[in-house]
């Protein structure tokens, strides 16, 4: 299922610091930055700061079709955390836990 890993996500309880410290970090600035997500992106790499999220760092895999992803990983196991989410234009997000309660993220571009 998973083709390449392309996004890490941190929680970011203070997301004014952990920029600076990202921006610093990284040596680039966000190429998105809204209240509730900060996007850096690093060659093929997109680093994201969450200030909602009470988990982390959760690594995010692209995949096809979010929804058959989703079912092939409870199929297995996996429990759900986020169910799929549309966040921006098009894309869609979802959340499991793994069997060692590890969080991880799937997400579908449009």
């Amino acid at each position: 299922m998973a083709k390449s890993i392309n996004l890490l996500v941190y929680p970011a309880k203070d997301i004014e610091k952990a920029k600076a410290f990202y921006s610093t970090f990284l040596g680039v600035n966000p190429y998105t930055d809204t209240p509730y997500y900060v996007g850096y992106k690093l060659g093929d790499l997109e680093i994201g700061l969450d200030p909602n999220s009470e988990v982390g760092p959760i690594t995010y895999t692209d995949v096809e079709d979010i929804k058959v992803s989703l079912k092939e990983m409870t199929d297995v196991g996996a429990e759900i955390v986020q169910d799929v989410n549309q966040v921006a234009e098009g894309l869609l997000i979802a959340q499991v836990k793994d069997t060692n309660g590890n969080v991880i993220g799937l997400r579908q571009r449009a």
